[in-house]
């Protein structure tokens, strides 16, 4: 997922996108996709409260931000 959002920084991936790129096109993984979510935050992120990189838009999907330097 990591390589999905790097690849496109900046651009909101929806949570739909997402789950076929992972997941394939019959496969309705949302709760897996939070926990990978989850899981990528805890490992980048000073303060998964309140993330500096990987921004969630409510109702859309997340994005990588374009400028973490």
């Amino acid at each position: 997922m990591i390589v999905l959002l790097s690849l496109n920084p900046g651009t909101v991936l929806t949570h739909e996108f997402l789950c076929r790129e992972l997941w394939g096109p019959y496969v309705n993984k949302s709760k897996a996709l939070r926990v990978n979510v989850a899981n990528l935050r805890r490992k980048i992120e000073k303060d998964t409260a309140n993330p500096q990189y990987i921004i969630t838009e409510m109702g859309v999907g997340y994005r990588l931000l374009e400028d973490i330097g």
